[in-house]
């Protein structure tokens, strides 16, 4: 039994000593694994950004490079693409908003009272009974109107019978007895028609009529018969909708350009193709926080009563935004984070262009920086434009090969025409950066000289990305000269090796399209 013991102690420890041992061999592995990684990492920085992006986020994303693309007449055409001017005029934009018809408030008015009593008798029994300036609304019998037309009967006897006494004092005071019961009429708003009736038939009356101080509508009607009425009981109110307000809600971007007197105008489901024209009345100062918006307050003349309050309308403000630089919208080209053109600069030849723009008015974009009145841009088809321009940025971006190499791919190209002949020759002799003589002889297949002819020249230098240069196009249109000789001057902004495409369109139709080198001088 003892021996048993023994030999499960020592097996225990050997196991033990034989983990201990693996534990330390995996650690100094790892150690020098650690040791070895930063050793790169410090002899190669480059590789650090790499292994941070392929673990963490996503690098950002880069713009597609572009570059000038020259097409022949029958590819404009075939693809579809067209163009449009640049133009400079008056531009006005156009805000478009809902809104609902309401009363206007300064054409409101109250009938009230200013004497105590009670109505006998109600005329406009109704809400939203139209009633004309004149007309009568009810009667009222009041015990201190009675009191005082009686008061004025004596006062104007009293002032007939001692008008000619000869007592001082008597005559002034009984008329002016008579004046104070008069202004006393006045003060309580009594109609002239009421006093005209006291004195042409003495009588007093016991229930006066109110009649209405304008034509309108009743919106709101608390006169009943047999009601005590108080000088500050409102007992109609009376809306003239000759004119009407429209409050129309607005987002808060749009508030910087409306203005207080700008036209505006809107138009009803219930009436299509009829417009009401109307103006900017007032800018309410809040913003409604849930929906973003403001009331605008409209005025429209309303006589025809066709706009009735709680109308729901659509709004239309023109805002006027000056003489501006506009192109048509369908002519810029939208990557995301650039707003492209492209312009044309002839013989095929477009050339993409970052523009600054500004606001959209209508079907057009006012332009803030990029272009100039006159340019001709691409209006249709920028898609396919814009393929071409990446292909061949996606071309430029490699290496150009040798110059024996170009010259004899040039000659041997398909795209050259072996009815028409060119001769190039430049001054100097290389391309270099500065101003550069560019020369060409066309001739036929007969040997006759080539005229009335459209010749250009493209210049062109591949990018370098890793250098951050990017590639440069430069086209140069040739005048003819006569006996089949163009010539015209290219200003190229950097030395290094060019390549050169000419071509020569007559008659609308491509009659060369040729590759050179600056080996190529003096070469058919």
């Amino acid at each position: 039994m003892r021996n048993y013991r023994k030999a499960f102690f020592v097996g225990l420890v050997a196991n033990v000593v034989f983990i201990g041992v693996l534990a330390g061999i995996w650690w100094s592995t790892r150690r020098a694994a650690t040791r070895q990684q930063a050793a790169t990492s410090a002899s190669n920085p480059a590789m650090q950004p790499a292994q941070a992006s392929s673990g963490g986020s996503a690098p950002p994303t880069r713009e597609t490079p572009l570059a000038p693309v020259q097409l022949s007449a029958e590819r404009l055409q075939s693809i579809g693409v067209q163009f449009g001017i640049v133009e400079r005029k008056s531009v006005q934009d156009e805000i478009r908003a809902t809104g609902t018809v309401a009363i206007d408030e300064a054409r409101l008015s109250y009938v009230q009272t200013r004497i105590s009593g009670h109505i006998e008798k109600v005329f406009v029994d109704a809400t939203y009974r139209y009633v004309r300036k004149g007309q009568r609304l009810f009667t009222i019998h009041s015990p201190e109107l009675v009191v005082a037309e009686r008061e004025y009967l004596l006062a104007k006897q009293n002032a007939k019978n001692l008008s000619q006494s000869t007592v001082p004092g008597v005559a002034a005071g009984v008329a002016s007895l008579l004046d104070s019961s008069r202004e006393r009429f006045e003060q309580w708003n009594i109609p002239e028609q009421e006093i005209a009736r006291l004195e042409s038939t003495g009588q007093v009356v016991e229930a006066m009529e109110i009649v209405s101080p304008v034509s309108g509508y009743i919106t709101e009607r608390n006169a009943l018969p047999n009601l005590n009425v108080q000088p500050e009981t409102r007992l109609y109110t009376i809306a003239d909708l000759s004119t009407v307000w429209v409050l129309a809600q607005v987002f808060q971007n749009d508030l910087a350009h409306i203005r207080i007197g700008a036209p505006t105008s809107l138009s009803l489901d219930s009436y299509p193709g009829r417009a009401f024209r109307g103006k900017v009345d007032f800018i309410y100062p809040d913003v409604d926080m849930t929906t973003r918006t403001a009331r605008v307050r409209l005025l429209f003349p309303n006589p025809s009563l066709t706009l009735s309050p709680g109308m729901f309308v659509n709004v239309t403000l023109q805002v006027p935004l000056g003489n501006q630089l506009v192109i048509p919208v369908s002519g810029v080209l939208q990557s995301g984070t650039r707003q492209i053109v492209f312009v044309d600069r002839g013989a095929g030849n477009l050339e993409p262009r970052d523009v600054q723009l500004g606001p959209q008015a209508g079907d057009q974009f006012i332009v803030l920086k990029g272009l100039k009145a006159g340019d001709r841009i691409v209006t249709s088809a920028n898609f396919l434009v814009d393929s071409e321009s990446q292909l061949q940025a996606a071309i430029s971006s490699f290496a150009p090969p040798p110059p024996e190499e170009s010259a004899a791919s040039a000659t041997n190209s398909p795209a050259t025409s072996v009815a028409t002949q060119v001769q190039f020759s430049s001054q100097p002799v290389a391309p270099h950066k500065g101003s550069n003589q560019y020369r060409i002889k066309l001739t036929s297949a007969d040997g006759s000289p080539v005229t009335g002819a459209q010749v250009s020249v493209r210049s062109y230098m591949a990018g370098m990305p890793e250098m951050g240069m990017a590639a440069m196009n430069v086209v140069t249109s040739l005048n003819e000269k006569g006996g089949g000789i163009y010539e015209g001057q290219a200003n190229l902004d950097s030395d290094g090796t060019w390549q050169l495409t000419v071509t020569a369109i007559k008659a609308g139709a491509v009659l060369v399209t040729k590759k050179l080198s600056p080996s190529d001088e003096g070469r058919k």
